[in-house]
């Protein structure tokens, strides 16, 4: 087999010569490698010619990471060339294609540095989407093209999204350096042992600079049977000397050059499936600081100790079953299993509020357990699951109690849960249920009534205008009725969109526009983007429904100028309707 794989270098070289040599007498030549030699520089490059067994794509895909002294690589065709990224169409929210031209690179930069500091409510997460992933020109003053996409690549990487990041990468195949996103979707499916999801990108990403990724496009063509572009791109790589050795090593056991070994490495995702991969005898003692795509891996190739075996006497052990649990490698199941194995005696049990306080963080999470499992009183169940709740949160174990805090909750009546549990009985019952809010309409309102179907879109404009109107007319004659700050939000929006209110109406109600002159030049000026940024650092961590009615009003007059009606839309059927 080393005859033939050598044999196959030599072809490689022969052909990558023969490459050249055609390269250099053709009429069209593309810019894409520049060799330089003392005197002169004679840019060549690879054609379209070859097309017998091996796609010349797999030669253009491949980005240098340690050029040799002799060859450079062409940079002409570097970010400065990209003005265009995202994902979303820009009517879809009412902005424009150049919705940052506008604006000061040191102003975007220092807001979205901020707000990737907080941790923001939805409808923050929300404006975000939107402005980061909108499709658009890139910024250009004083901001570079880079640092901007790093922004996007940070926010699709925060919110952990990968259907988006694949249809991200998908939509922008011309752009390089995104090394950092495509890492983290291909890491993510391969230590969950999804190789064909990771595999799969590599359809689309065609810009891969970094050896890490050009080691896992050939991983997985050797993975999907295509060893002889596997080989080609070896070959390639040993030219110019970017070979990692474990590699290398792991690549010539898959290849049938060389038996399997032991070697194990777990510096990385790739080189820790690579040990496994290639190791009969496959064994490895995670520990405390194992990163959590080890954890992962472990778990989804069936390589964890069962938790029956565990040592209860040994601390490290249950710690680390309790780690591993919050990492989500085992089911919270198997850790409460555990927790049922300690030995407590009856004065430990009925005087739990004391006794856990003695002993160490782990074994007081098995005895409020214990005690827990034993109560049918309700207020003490909730005392307890509050107490354990408490423990793992103090102890960076936030998401171990999850699931059977849920099943606890569920299993007590709404109605017999105290007021002063009712926060964290709702926070915690159906932690990851999205709530589905019906409006009920109240006709004696004007920012309740069924004039709300038009921002639900169930109502036209010409007939959302006669209802209006129609409205107003029996306001005037009510003179009790005062147009709280809810209907005049209500209003504009209605204006904002057309709905031509009549005259004699004017007066019905006041309202002072207080849009500060920065805004509003940013309005003029066409800096959408930024605003967007400012609204969303306006609001924060604030959920909708907890941020005061002037703030509100303010938000959506500006939203109302910008014309980003979905936005709006979705503040206006969260804050004004009554729901059931």
């Amino acid at each position: 087999m080393k005859i033939l794989k050598q044999l196959s270098k030599y072809f490689t070289i022969f052909t990558l010569n023969c490459f050249f040599i055609n390269t250099a007498i053709s009429n069209e030549p593309v810019d894409i490698w520049s060799i330089e030699k003392t005197e002169d520089v004679i840019q060549k490059k690879l054609t379209n010619d070859d097309k017998e067994n091996i796609s010349e794509n797999i030669i253009q895909e491949i980005e240098v990471g340690e050029k040799n002294e002799n060859v450079i690589v062409n940079t002409s065709l570097d970010l400065n060339a990209i003005k265009l990224a995202g994902l979303y169409d820009p009517a879809e929210n009412g902005l424009s294609i150049d919705m940052w031209s506008y604006s000061n690179g040191n102003d975007i930069k220092s807001i979205l540095q901020e707000l990737n500091s907080k941790k923001l409510s939805k409808f923050s997460e929300k404006i975000l989407d939107v402005a980061l992933l909108t499709n658009s020109y890139l910024p250009s003053k004083n901001i570079s093209s880079q640092e901007f996409l790093d922004f996007k690549f940070q926010h699709l990487i925060n919110k952990k999204d990968f259907e988006l990041i694949k249809n991200f990468i998908i939509k922008n195949p011309s752009i390089k350096n995104s090394d950092k996103l495509i890492r983290f979707y291909v890491d993510y499916y391969l230590s969950n042992s999804q190789l064909d999801k990771s595999c799969e990108i590599f359809e689309y990403a065609n810009e891969l600079i970094s050896d890490y990724l050009n080691n896992f496009k050939i991983y997985c063509l050797i993975n999907d049977n295509k060893k002889e572009e596997a080989q080609l791109l070896i070959d390639l790589k040993s030219e110019f000397g970017s070979l990692d050795e474990f590699f290398l090593k792991k690549f010539n056991i898959l290849m049938g050059y060389e038996k399997k070994d032991e070697l194990i490495s777990d510096k990385n995702i790739l080189k820790f499936h690579l040990s496994h991969k290639t190791n009969e005898v496959f064994s490895y003692e995670p520990k405390i600081d194992t990163p959590n795509y080890l954890w992962k891996y472990l778990s989804t190739s069936n390589l964890l100790k069962d938790t029956d075996s565990i040592n209860i006497e040994n601390p490290e052990q249950v710690k680390l079953i309790e780690k591993a649990t919050n990492e989500g490698a085992y089911e919270e199941k198997q850790l409460f299993n555990l927790y049922k194995r300690f030995q407590f005696d009856i004065n430990q049990l009925i005087n739990v509020n004391d006794a856990y306080k003695l002993l160490p963080d782990y074994q007081a999470r098995a005895l409020i357990y214990q005690r827990l499992l034993l109560t049918s009183d309700n207020s003490l169940k909730l005392n307890l699951s509050l107490m354990l709740n408490k423990s793992f949160d103090e102890s960076n174990l936030s998401n171990t109690f999850d699931v059977e805090l849920s099943k606890i909750l569920n299993s007590i009546n709404e109605d017999q849960i105290p007021s002063n549990f009712s926060t964290f009985y709702n926070q915690n019952k159906e932690p990851d249920k999205k709530e589905k809010v019906k409006i009920k309409i109240n006709n004696k309102i004007f920012h309740q009534s069924k004039l709300l179907n038009y921002f639900l879109n169930k109502t036209s404009l010409p007939k959302v205008e006669k209802e209006t109107n129609d409205f107003l007319k029996k306001i005037k004659k009510n003179k009790k009725y005062i147009f709280s700050k809810k209907d005049i939000m209500m209003i504009e929006s209605l204006k904002s969109d057309g709905v031509q209110v009549l005259k004699k109406y004017d007066k019905i109600y006041e309202n002072k526009k207080n849009v500060p002159v920065e805004i509003n030049s940013m309005i003029v000026n066409g800096e959408t983007g930024l605003i967007l940024l400012k609204i969303a650092h306006l609001i924060g961590e604030d959920e909708l429904e907890n941020i005061d009615l002037d703030s509100l009003n303010f938000i959506v007059g500006i939203l109302n100028e910008l014309n980003t009606i979905n936005l709006r839309n979705e503040i206006l059927l969260s804050v004004l309707p009554l729901k059931v």
